[in-house]
Order: structure tokens, then C-alpha cells, then sequence
């Protein structure tokens, strides 16, 4: 998942370097490494260790000065996180919550829109992604990018609700043929 989430935040700020200057970073791996090999737990200062969906909105605000690309990246970190129970590590047997997974999704598929649709007073778009080329040919990476993640989110809400179902019925199973047993 955060693989996927790396790859997006690449290709960003390739096409929008202006974000990564506007934090104040030499270049673009420098923002990359602040994104991915700080420990920072979606709580970036500059966000007033705000996480998940509260920074998101922040990327597509007008009025918002900041780096975009940060906001809208560790947003989607922050958010994806939330909904693994704060986890980093997931094993078969962890409870999660299908709803919170399926709302991440969700939401991912809410920010590749308003990554193709938001736009500033100008009419330019808030953040460079997807393109028709001059030749015609639609480069559309960054919504297959979210697209995986959205993927992912959906099997994974899917598998822990079945998981539950299917744990639910094997207790009606067990107390549909218990046999009581003596009580002196």
C-alpha cells in the first residue's frame, strides 16, 4: 500500500516541483525522504500535527500556501493507518474494522477527483496530474496508482468481513450443538 502511496508522491513532484520548493527543500528527493524515511507518523509540523483526511483537505484548498503534495500524501498515509488501527505491521489474525477500510477507499477514490478536477482562481490546476498528450494518448498513472490502493482497501474491508462473518458463525455453530454440562 505505502509503495503504491511512495510511487504517487514520485510522480507529483516530478510534475510539481513548485510544492517541494515551497517547503523549503533542495530538491525533489529531499521532500521524498521527509515523506518516507521520517519517522513523523503522518504528523508533519508544518500541518500542525494534523493527520489523515483534516490534511488532505488541505491540498485541495485555495487559500493553502503549503507543499500540496505533502498534504495530500500524508493525508493519505495518516488516513490509511487510522483505518489499520494505527498499525504497521498486519497479521491475519488482527482485528480491524471492514467500514474503515471501505471509507478509505472511499476516500481515495473522492481525492483522485478533486486531484483531476480541483482547480485555483486562474483555472490551472491546483497540482499537475494525469494529461492527454499532444499526440492525443491519455497518460492516466496517477488515478491507476489510486486505483491499486483503492483495490487493495476494497479486498482487504472484504477479507475482514467475511473473516468476521465467518467468526460469527462458527460461535451460533458451537452454541447451536453444545451439550450442557453438569453443575453441582
Amino acid at each position: 500500500m505505502f509503495v503504491s502511496l511512495e510511487r504517487l508522491a514520485d510522480k507529483l513532484y516530478r510534475r510539481n516541483p513548485r510544492e517541494w520548493r515551497r517547503a523549503g527543500l533542495a530538491n525533489r528527493e529531499a521532500a521524498m525522504d521527509r515523506l518516507f524515511r521520517t519517522e513523523h507518523d503522518w504528523r508533519l509540523p508544518e500541518f500542525e500535527q494534523r493527520r489523515g483526511i483534516e490534511v488532505m483537505r488541505m491540498a485541495f484548498a485555495s487559500e493553502f500556501t503549503g507543499d500540496r503534495v505533502a498534504a495530500l500524501i500524508a493525508g493519505m498515509g495518516g488516513m490509511i493507518q487510522t483505518g489499520w488501527a494505527d498499525r504497521s505491521e498486519l497479521f491475519i489474525m488482527d482485528e480491524l474494522d471492514p467500514q474503515a477500510l471501505s471509507n478509505c477507499a472511499r476516500n481515495l477514490e473522492i481525492a483522485a477527483w478533486k486531484l483531476a478536477q480541483s482547480m485555483d482562481e486562474s483555472g490551472a490546476p491546483l497540482l499537475l496530474s494525469n494529461e492527454i498528450g499532444t499526440d492525443g494518448v491519455r497518460n492516466l498513472s496517477f488515478e491507476r496508482e489510486i486505483g491499486k490502493m483503492i483495490g487493495w482497501l476494497d479486498m482487504s474491508a472484504q477479507v475482514v468481513a467475511d473473516k468476521n462473518r465467518r467468526v460469527v458463525t462458527r460461535i451460533l455453530q458451537s452454541l447451536a450443538t453444545a451439550v450442557f454440562l453438569p453443575v453441582k
